[in-house]
């Protein structure tokens, strides 16, 4: 199994392939919009409109499994994102990153690129940079800015 195998939900529960994505260079990033790292949607989007004009995406995926940091509805986060932070990249619907429910997506990632200590996600904003073959071809713990990404994603996207 790879990347474009896997469905996810958008954030109104309609199924999306990742071969969408496919030839495209991603960062998948679980979210949440009551986190100490919430300030990141904003360099998250600003990552994204360097980019996205070379084959840039960035996905972000809602988890309610720290601290409570993401209770609201799918509704009520893509609500929140647009009017705090005007985001233009997906969105998409609320998941699991961890244990028996976590989603394939995020099982896939932490096999692929298993973190430090193991591959479990630890906290919110955990970053996944998947090349546009598909393969994930780097892990940033959640403290990372995201623009501390750019000179890889420069090199990647000539």
């Amino acid at each position: 199994m790879n990347i474009y195998d896997i469905q996810v939900k958008d954030a109104k529960g309609q199924d999306i392939s990742l071969s969408t994505y496919k030839g495209k260079t991603l960062l998948i990033v679980n979210t949440a919009s009551k986190c100490g790292l919430t300030p990141q949607y904003d360099d998250l989007q600003d990552l994204y409109e360097q980019f996205r004009d070379k084959g840039f995406e960035v996905l972000a995926f809602p988890c309610d499994q720290f601290a409570n940091q993401e209770p609201g509805s799918n509704d009520e986060i893509q609500k929140f994102c647009e009017i705090n932070f005007g985001l233009t990249y997906p969105v998409f619907a609320k998941l699991d990153v961890n244990g028996e429910s976590a989603h394939p997506l995020y099982k896939l990632l932490r096999e692929q690129k298993p973190g430090i200590g193991g591959d479990s996600i630890k906290w919110n904003f955990t970053k996944f940079l998947i090349n546009s073959e598909g393969e994930v071809v780097g892990r940033y713990a959640p403290t990372t800015k995201p623009g501390r990404i750019a000179p890889v994603l420069k090199k990647m996207l000539g």
